[in-house]
């Protein structure tokens, strides 16, 4: 039988947990003692909500018992260490003795994510720390996205809070002096987290609505704290591709090629406001790794069909980019696009000369577009092994179907 509060709980979770989270963090100074603070909020909304009602402000309420179930542990810990005694009682002090807290929290995530990606702690350490933290990803999911083990990622995240709490490193926004310095990673962050939702990892979704949206929330923040070339880049890529996702999938869930996407069902409020921002960009001619990757979204969100794109221009601003931001994805982002510039023999030779350096053995997108190159080109044996190498990498539910599809269709086809 249906619980309805269970429910609403449930969804107060999925949209509301990381905020709480990063307020009690905030409030209390520490992410070991938030976090457990968070679980004990949720554990008495579940035993309070049903005879109660769900209050009007969740999120508030769940802060509020958060915080004086954190107070309570500290104090029944006091018997073992009689220092817990003065945190706990300057915490029930800041909260005025139980008065209604200050509800303007939307900067606490802001904060959070300039403190999980702190200088002093390490890139691997910044990333895992801000996905598990602000975005709520599990160890299992960072590790899946970064192909390493599940362990490894525990113990980073287990070695940057230590570093947090015994460094003490503030939990606030950089001043305007510092931005420069320290918005290159969490600009990074940002952008990993926007991925993990435009292109969840694994699951029965394409997509993780939750995520693109927290991801883009945190880029308006980040434009109105620094609004340079590069900071609104990030924010313009990231609308520009979510302006897509209601093309991305069937009704069914099933995955949708950009050049076969109807593009009626893109989202042209989200393009406007990408395209003036990559204007802005334009005006200022200054151009990264982000204000690149914009452009190149705003060619697409440009054309009126998959036929009229400008693949010239498109891989020229890939050629900027692989000079601003080397990597193999560029590398292979960039042969894709001479593939529907020049055809399919002219893309091949790239893709498979990446292959042979052996940097994307693992990268299930590169066998993929290794094998619709080979399947273009007829060479269905070569297409069939790497749509199944694709297939072994894939963990997500929507593209092993449409693997699976393309397998079924070469398998009605004689060999070649």
């Amino acid at each position: 039988m249906a619980d309805p509060i269970r429910d609403q709980l449930d969804a107060v979770y999925r949209r509301e947990s990381r905020r709480v989270l990063a307020t009690l963090i905030r409030l209390l100074g520490d992410f070991d003692l938030a976090e457990e603070a968070l679980h004990d909020a949720f554990r008495a909304a579940l035993e309070q909500w049903p005879g109660e009602g769900v209050p009007d402000q969740p999120r508030a309420w769940l802060v509020s018992a958060g915080r004086f179930k954190a107070i309570d542990s500290l104090r029944r810990r006091a018997r073992f260490d009689a220092s817990l005694t003065q945190i706990a009682d300057r915490l029930y002090s800041d909260s005025g003795g139980g008065a209604a807290l200050d509800e303007d929290v939307e900067d606490d995530r802001l904060r959070l994510i300039f403190t999980c990606c702190h200088p002093a702690l390490s890139a691997d350490a910044q990333v895992a720390l801000t996905l598990r933290e602000v975005c709520d990803l599990t160890t299992e999911e960072i590790a899946r996205a970064f192909l390493i083990p599940a362990p490894t990622v525990a113990q980073r995240i287990v070695r940057a809070k230590a570093k947090i709490r015994q460094a003490g490193i503030p939990y606030q926004v950089p001043s305007r002096d510092e931005l420069p310095q320290r918005i290159d990673n969490v600009l990074q962050v940002v952008y990993l987290v926007f991925n993990e939702g435009y292109a969840a990892t694994s699951g029965e979704s394409l997509t993780r609505h939750d995520l693109c949206s927290e991801a883009i929330r945190l880029g308006r923040l980040l434009v109105e704290l620094l609004p340079d070339p590069e900071t609104l880049g990030l924010l313009a890529l990231m609308l520009l591709h979510e302006s897509r996702r209601p093309a991305r999938a069937t009704a069914d869930g099933d995955l949708v090629l950009l050049d076969e996407q109807d593009r009626g069902l893109w989202n042209r409020a989200l393009i406007a406001e990408g395209l003036a921002l990559v204007k802005r960009i334009h005006a200022s001619r200054r151009f990264g790794a982000y204000s690149l990757q914009a452009a190149i979204a705003a060619v697409h969100a440009g054309a009126a069909s998959a036929a009229a794109t400008d693949w010239v221009r498109i891989v020229a601003l890939y050629d900027l980019l692989l000079r601003a931001d080397p990597s193999p994805v560029v590398e292979l982002n960039r042969g894709a696009a001479v593939a529907m510039r020049d055809g399919p023999a002219a893309g091949l030779p790239l893709v498979e000369a990446l292959l042979a350096r052996g940097e994307l053995q693992d990268y299930p997108l590169a066998h993929s577009a290794h094998a619709e190159l080979c399947r273009r080109l007829g060479r269905n044996d070569q297409a069939r092994a790497s749509y199944l190498r694709a297939l072994e990498l894939t963990r997500q539910a929507p593209q092993r179907r449409f693997i699976e599809r393309r397998l079924r269709e070469l398998a009605s086809q004689p060999p070649r």
